[in-house]
């Protein structure tokens, strides 16, 4: 199941948040949800022209009101960081960029990495009363979103998927479950059809993937993407998943 299924199955009115928005794959059927509120978040600049763009493409000629973009990252307090891009043969890896890392110790000869200063701040910051859904993808600093989260997942009990990647920060799919897990959530994956709980990842088949941008290589499954649901809500939630 992909995460654009996941939360229009489990859909209720609200706000949705998009972070790491990229150009939109998320953010731009998000907005066709109805009695929807959209807030997106992308620091990358050229990143967040182009999710700029096809919003307003996708809404007739301009970004509708009920959609905000930030050119901002997330995190767990506010200030200014600094977001690594790393640049591989001259091609700029968009989808590498992380606050979480600095790529160093790759091979100079292929990896250049450019850095940029951007704003961060924190969901908790935001002051959301009616958050219903959550996307994280933050290429390893998904735990310091979540940190900055802490109490609007208390007070609005979202659902929420999360990129979680060994690759990008080691030991991070124990940690992120685990503040979930803290804050009553559990979390799953999917895999042929069949929904796991996050105790059932064996991450020396389904979590291998190289760090270095230049070396593509991955398990087969390779697991990545986790459903978190408030777990008075996740009976019910996984019924209508699945019957739906």
């Amino acid at each position: 199941m992909d995460e654009v299924t996941f939360h229009s199955r489990l859909h209720q009115p609200g706000t949705m948040l998009d972070v790491g928005a990229h150009d939109g794959l998320l953010t731009l059927p998000f907005s066709r949800l109805p009695a929807s509120k959209v807030l997106a978040f992308e620091p990358l600049p050229r990143a967040f022209a182009r999710l700029a763009a096809v919003l307003a493409d996708g809404h007739g000629g301009a970004v509708p009101a009920h959609v905000t973009l930030h050119p901002e990252a997330l995190g767990d307090h506010d200030g200014v960081i600094t977001l690594s891009l790393p640049v591989l043969d001259g091609v700029p890896q968009e989808q590498w960029a992380s606050t979480a890392k600095d790529y160093a110790g790759y091979d100079l000869r292929r990896i250049a990495v450019e850095q940029i200063r951007v704003p961060l701040r924190t969901i908790d910051g935001l002051g959301l009363t009616d958050l219903t859904h959550l996307k994280i993808d933050a290429e390893g600093a998904e735990y310091e979103v979540l940190r900055g989260a802490r109490e609007t997942l208390r007070r609005c009990r979202p659902v929420i998927t999360v990129e979680i990647e060994e690759r990008h920060r080691a030991g991070s799919t124990w940690a992120v479950p685990a503040f979930l897990d803290a804050l009553e959530y559990e979390v799953l994956f999917e895999l042929e059809g069949r929904w796991f709980p996050v105790a059932a990842l064996d991450r020396a088949t389904m979590q291998r993937a190289s760090p270095d941008p230049s070396v593509f290589e991955a398990s087969h499954p390779y697991v990545f993407i986790f459903y978190a649901l408030p777990r008075e809500q996740a009976v019910t939630a996984l019924t209508l998943i699945r019957n739906t």
